[in-house]
Formats: C-alpha cells, sequence, structure tokens
C-alpha cells in the first residue's frame, strides 16, 4: 500500500514548458529554467537512488504518512523500504517490496503477504519517482513561474534553491489524490546535470509533501521476498 497510490518521492522534463515561463530572481544566479531543464534531463536518466517521502499535515487522497527506501530501474524495476500509511483505516508501519510488478507487504506481525492487482493499484508507486512521463522529471519540467532564490548547504551538498508553480496534473502520480497546484521548492545540486536533493511541494493549510533523493545510481538489488 505503500507504494501505489499514496506516494513520494520526488520531477519530469517539459522543457518546452520550463523555458516557456519566466525566470526571476537575483541576477549573478542562473536562470530557474536552464536549471530545471538540466536537472528534468538528469533526472531522467538516473538508473536507481535512495529515496525519502515525508507528508507533513494532510494532503486529500494521499493515504502514506512517510517512505523511506531504494529504488532501481534494473530488470524491469523495483524498490523496496519502509513506510507509514493508511490501511482500511487504521495507520500501520510496514515494510514494502515492488518487484516484477508485484506488490509485498509486512506489517508489525506476521510475514510479506503479496497484495492482489485490484487493491495494490490503489497503493502508492515509488517507481513512478524516476519515471520521466510520470515522476520528479515530470514536476521539473512542468513548472510555472519558476525563480532561482539563493543557495543552500543540504546534507552538506551545495544546491540552487528554485521556486514555482506545480500544476495538480503534474504530480498526479507522485502525489496521487492531489486537488489543487502546489506552492514548490527544488534544490538543484549545484555541480554536474542540477540533479534534485530535495523537493517540497506545499498545499493549503500549511501541509507538504517533502522528497529527498540520495546515493543516484548506487546498485541496487530488489527481488521478491521468500
Amino acid at each position: 500500500m505503500i507504494l501505489r497510490r499514496g506516494l513520494l518521492a520526488v520531477v519530469a522534463l517539459g522543457a518546452a514548458i520550463v523555458t516557456g515561463c519566466s525566470s526571476g530572481g537575483d541576477a549573478s544566479l542562473p536562470d530557474a529554467g536552464a536549471l530545471l531543464k538540466d536537472s528534468a534531463a538528469a533526472t531522467g536518466g538516473v538508473t536507481s537512488t535512495h529515496f525519502a517521502l515525508k507528508v507533513n499535515g494532510t494532503v486529500p487522497g494521499l493515504s502514506v504518512h512517510s517512505v523511506d527506501g531504494d529504488l532501481t530501474k534494473a530488470n524491469g524495476g523495483g524498490a523496496k523500504g519502509t513506510g507509514t500509511l493508511e490501511l482500511m483505516g487504521q495507520v500501520v508501519d510496514a515494510q514494502f517490496v515492488l518487484v516484477d510488478g508485484s506488490l509485498y507487504l509486512k506489517g508489525p506481525t506476521g510475514g510479506f503477504q503479496r497484495i492482489p492487482a485490484a487493491l495494490s493499484s490503489s497503493i502508492y508507486d515509488p517507481s513512478a519517482i524516476l519515471d520521466p512521463q510520470r515522476g520528479i522529471p515530470k514536476v521539473l519540467a512542468s513548472v510555472q513561474g519558476p525563480k532561482t532564490d539563493g543557495t543552500e548547504d543540504v546534507g552538506g551538498t551545495p544546491t540552487y534553491r528554485v521556486t514555482g508553480t506545480v500544476p495538480k496534473d503534474a504530480m498526479a502520480a507522485l502525489v496521487p489524490g492531489v486537488s489543487s497546484d502546489a506552492n514548490a521548492t527544488f534544490w538543484l545540486r549545484q555541480d554536474g546535470g542540477h540533479l534534485p536533493v530535495k523537493a517540497s511541494l506545499g498545499f493549503a493549510g500549511n501541509a507538504s509533501v517533502d522528497v529527498t533523493l540520495s546515493d543516484v545510481d548506487k546498485p541496487v538489488t530488489v527481488t521478491a521476498p521468500a
């Protein structure tokens, strides 16, 4: 459940949209549209990553409270980790494995159980995070009114801080069930392809969804539970 309909993390590639939006901010800082375009392209090429998603407050339609795990595109893709989610009206901590299109969950007691396809499709899908057509690359590419408003050190990594608005349709897979646009802040690495280190999507009522990526392209192996 942790995977298919409630979650993060993490932004796609609509270069035309990004470059078509005006970019403001300090003239001494890089252009926000160019940063987002580079970041979307670089993220689309990532093959594996560690990700963490945290929901602050209440985001209607999102059953996941937090997720921490690893995902890969290799061998058809897969993900594994832990999370806190709402299941049948109860908040539970669970381990999850997504492999070969099947979702396995393990609650506080008992072993892993394979979730029926009809049910797993209503749960969060972490495999969307790196998907250029559904996840972080798409979100990055769809930012409206982007502005580079400063620099910031995030966990020892120098980043550019970019703000803007993300249309609800662009984050439908990353934040399923969301019914409004988000005020977003992205922290993009200053080096290389400006890969995203963190993204925060803000909603009404001071609610937000934070997604962080680390250990980019570090090998990840996911196998079905025994």
